[in-house]
């Protein structure tokens, strides 16, 4: 019996451990959703909130609490400096987008001036389309900087895979304001191909789930426990009887 004892001593402190595991799994999802419904409730209220002018919002570093705000925008844009940012995606389709510097009495703002799509196969071009020329009023959401591998967000003969302004601006001949703004409209209008950054889903996604799984994980190791601690007093038991009919003058064994 000692043995047995042993045994469903190790199997409790196992499954303690395991759901342990799978409880802290099972919140992170729930933690995952909380802040995906704030994100979209924040995403929602800057998108209904009302046209800002840039210079109020970009006098500070932008967070994400400023994402998806829509700011005006008014300059001339630097044809000379443009971007080009690699394996970007726009629904199913893949492609590339443009990043013009926005000279603005108030500084200059990077302008992700849309995106297009590339068909398969399809090279990306050295050249981009060429920016309007003269003053223009750009509509667009606003961004903050995205964060990755050095590799990633520093230019490279006008290219990168992110747009980070902190490292675009040490390849312009002047500073930049924090973040940048993913154009919706340009007057005068820019070339049609270039198609405005969609909104991203507002969905919460499958985190609920997730968690219920975890949690269901840990209800059935706890209840495996007593299936098994069960089993082997059943099998016990069943030893102890077929014992005491062989040796029907043996007292069974405690």
């Amino acid at each position: 019996m000692r043995r047995l004892w042993v045994r469903w001593t190790l199997l409790v402190v196992f499954v303690a451990i395991l759901g342990t595991v799978f409880v802290n799994l099972g919140e992170w999802q729930l933690d995952r959703l909380r802040q995906r419904k704030e994100r979209n409730a924040a995403t929602v209220a800057n998108e209904q909130a009302p046209v800002r002018p840039a210079a109020e919002v970009f006098d500070r570093p932008i967070t994400d609490a400023d994402r998806w705000q829509r700011v005006e925008a008014r300059g001339t844009f630097d044809a000379d400096h443009q971007f080009l940012i690699r394996y970007r995606h726009n629904g199913d389709a893949d492609g590339y987008e443009v990043v013009t510097p926005l000279r603005m009495a108030t500084g200059t703002l990077l302008v992700d001036r849309g995106f297009l799509a590339l068909s398969g196969g399809e090279r990306i071009p050295s050249a981009v389309p060429p920016a309007p020329t003269g003053e223009v009023v750009v509509v667009g959401n606003v961004q903050p900087n995205e964060r990755g591998r050095r590799a990633a967000v520093t230019p490279v003969n006008g290219q990168a895979r992110l747009i980070n302004s902190d490292a675009m601006a040490a390849a312009l001949p002047y500073p930049v304001l924090n973040g940048y703004v993913s154009a919706l409209t340009v007057d005068p209008p820019q070339d049609a191909r270039l198609k405005p950054i969609p909104l991203p889903e507002l969905s919460e996604g499958p985190h609920f789930w997730y968690a219920i799984q975890w949690f269901m994980f840990t209800g059935i190791a706890v209840a495996g426990i007593v299936v098994f601690v069960r089993g082997d007093i059943r099998i016990r038991r069943e030893q102890q009887a077929a014992a005491a009919a062989a040796s029907p003058d043996r007292a069974p064994a405690g």
